[in-house]
């Protein structure tokens, strides 16, 4: 689920990071749908769109931290 949009952050993770560096980016297949300044404003604006599930967003930066992937859910236990 969602390999495809993370590898392709990964693949372009330097030429993204030179266009977006420091923004939340909304990723759908092997496009940058939406840049934006903090990820609740990524996701709000997502889902607006798009079907939960569909759509990765993923903090946009070199650093090496900022390639964990995070999943989240509303599913309470």
């Amino acid at each position: 689920m969602l390999e495809k949009e993370f590898k392709y952050f990964l693949d372009n993770k330097e030429s993204l990071a030179q266009k977006y560096n420091g923004k939340f980016l909304v990723i759908k297949g092997e496009n940058v749908i939406g840049a934006y300044d903090s990820e609740k404003d990524a996701y709000d604006n997502a889902i607006k769109n798009n079907e939960l599930g569909t759509f990765l967003i993923q903090e946009c930066s070199i650093q090496e931290a900022a390639f964990i992937q995070n999943f989240h859910s509303r599913v309470l236990f």
